[in-house]
Parts: C-alpha cells; structure tokens; sequence
C-alpha cells in the first residue's frame, strides 16, 4: 500500500518539499491499521462520519483541512512563517498515526499523543527532519 497517496492532496498543502518529503516518509511508516480503523474505538467521541472503516483516515482529513484553512486566514497564518505552517500541517497528518499503540490494540490508548511524538522524534534522521523541527511537530 502507498500509504502517501491517500494524503496527495493534503501534501500539496506542504510547501516546503523537504517538510513533504519527511511528512511522505512517516506517513509510509505509521502502522496499516491507521488507515483502517474508525476514529473512535467505541463510537461515542467522533462525529458519525468519522466511524467504521477508513474513519480514522476521514477524520484526519478533515482536521488537516480545517487547519489549512485557518493558517491562511490573516488573523491567524500571519503569525507563522511558511516552514511553522507546513510543520503543523505535518503535525495534523501525523497526530493519530499510532492511535492504537505500536501494535493495534483493541482501544484507542490515552498516551497516543506522546506515542506519536516520540515516533517523530525516533524517526526524524530517517525523514530527513533536523531537531528544531522534529521538536515543533512533536
């Protein structure tokens, strides 16, 4: 599976084809089940679009096309710079890669946030990401 082409079109979002090309790299190494699973393991804390197969995947879609849309709105965009916006549309593709453990577990785990984070961390050099900005999306 390409993993990256489910994201073609929020990768265009990313200016930076170096930033691009390290969101490509960890979006291939988040684990299969991210693209399978709904966004919510019991169904109560997302909106119905977002359940059954692939709602893990709708559901960060729709939260990296709200952001891009709040980053080019003046009030809020202006205060980054090109490489902090495509960071954190980064971020956004990234923030429920591992929302079910490392292994995929029955239950969404508490700690997939710090999960995450480390996983940017542990695979920065492998995405071509210096510390400054594997620190920033972590």
């Amino acid at each position: 599976m390409n993993k990256s082409l489910k994201f073609s079109r929020e990768l265009e979002y990313i200016k930076s084809d170096r930033i691009k090309h390290a969101c490509e790299v960890m979006i291939e190494l988040l684990p299969d089940y991210f693209f399978e699973i709904p966004a919510s393991s019991t169904g109560k804390y997302h909106p119905e679009y977002a359940l059954g197969e692939g709602g893990l995947l709708r559901h960060t879609k729709a939260a990296v096309r709200i952001a891009y849309e709040l980053l080019n709105d003046p009030c809020i965009g202006d205060k980054y710079n090109q490489d902090e916006k495509d960071l954190m549309i980064m971020a956004i593709i990234l923030h429920d890669g591992l929302k079910s453990g490392v292994n995929h577990e029955k239950y969404t785990r508490f700690d997939h946030p710090i999960l995450m984070a480390n996983f940017a961390l542990e695979h920065q050099k492998e995405a071509g990401l210096n510390e400054e900005d594997a620190l920033f999306i972590s």
